[in-house]
């Protein structure tokens, strides 16, 4: 089951792998599973059948209502953002050719963060209209992206190389959360009750409006990782190999951190920063699939299923109800510790 095999179709030609394609077929099944249990588990329990019903035109009003105004927003927002934080963690991983970097480790969820707390925590005039006119999500997104850029700039050296991307990365990261907590020890008690239940990572009060704007966005940068993703393979062979067979490598790698740092940006700006969902989903997908590099397709299912799922015990297996980055802290804590100690066993 674990055998490859060689496909031509015309002048296409791609590897066939079945056990790949049945995990990522068996994981595809079971995030859409979870989905919909989001939805139907709450105050007012829906069965699955009628939960399926009414997300294809077929259900009664009552259903509607509860479905499509209150609870699929926020299960749809838990969707996209597994899958950029999956697809955004992959990339990196397989660029620095490291399972520890992350957009968590390389400081783009912090970059992110520390800009969105800065206009929710500075007032005046000036920072007022910012607010309003931008927005607290495309604060995020820029931050994201500036952060994703200085930390590529700084680890740039004729080439990038995994082990100073990521101990770049962590300062810069170590600095983002400086600049955080003096905003927040300098800053209003009310602006700072706002920005500590943002900085946790929820799903909670997610609109329809926000949800369609990360998805758009999400669809983009996926076109565009889908159209450059083919180009990586050769890159894991080394730099001098994927320049013999054509690749342009230095842009090749360029685009793919630009989308992976975009996609983390659109995950935080929708959520907030989620912790280790980036890390520990294309680790996972790896390992489920038998593949020597974290997959783009299941690593993106392996991040909606993680975070769909630790959504759904913040909100129903808990005494209390808990924000979903305190689940998914929870499971990637170990699963860091884990992947430091069997690093330290290789050597």
């Amino acid at each position: 089951m674990s055998s490859t095999a060689g496909v031509r179709l015309g002048a296409a030609s791609f590897v066939w792998r079945p056990w790949m394609v049945l995990v990522t077929v068996m994981l595809l099944a079971a995030a859409f599973l979870v989905f919909c249990l989001s939805i139907a588990l709450g105050d007012f329990p829906i069965g699955l059948p009628q939960v399926i019903a009414t997300l294809f035109g077929r259900g009664e009003r009552v259903d509607e209502f509860v479905i499509m105004d209150l609870r699929l927003p926020r299960a749809l927002a838990g969707l996209i953002v597994g899958v950029a934080l999956g697809v955004s963690g992959a990339i990196t991983q397989s660029i620095a050719r490291n399972p520890l970097a992350s957009p968590d480790i390389l400081g783009i969820t912090g970059g992110a963060s520390a800009v969105a707390i800065f206009l929710v925590t500075v007032s005046g005039g000036a920072a007022a209209a910012i607010v309003s006119s931008v927005g607290l999500s495309a604060a995020a997104l820029a931050g994201g992206l500036g952060t994703g850029l200085l930390v590529y700039f700084l680890a740039w050296r004729r080439g990038i190389d995994g082990l100073r991307l990521i101990l770049i990365g962590i300062s810069v990261s170590a600095v983002m959360e400086a600049i955080t907590i003096w905003l927040l020890v300098t800053a209003d008690i009310r602006d700072v009750a706002r920005a500590q239940s943002w900085l946790v990572g929820s799903l909670d009060g997610r609109a329809w409006g926000e949800v369609w704007i990360a998805l758009w966005c999400a669809l983009a940068l996926l076109a565009v990782v889908s159209s450059v993703a083919f180009h990586l393979r050769p890159m894991h062979f080394g730099d001098d190999v994927a320049a013999s067979l054509g690749v342009r490598y230095a842009t090749v790698r360029a685009v793919l951190l630009l989308c992976a740092v975009l996609l983390a940006g659109v995950a935080v700006s929708a959520a907030g920063p989620v912790p280790f969902v980036a890390l520990v989903a294309p680790q996972a997908a790896m390992r489920l699939t038998r593949h020597p590099t974290p997959p783009f397709v299941a690593s993106a299912l392996t991040g909606a299923l993680l975070l769909l799922g630790a959504d759904l015990v913040a909100r129903t297996a808990l005494p209390i109800t808990l924000p979903v980055g305190v689940v998914t802290a929870a499971i990637g804590g170990p699963f860091l510790v884990y992947l430091l100690v069997k690093a330290n066993l290789k050597k």
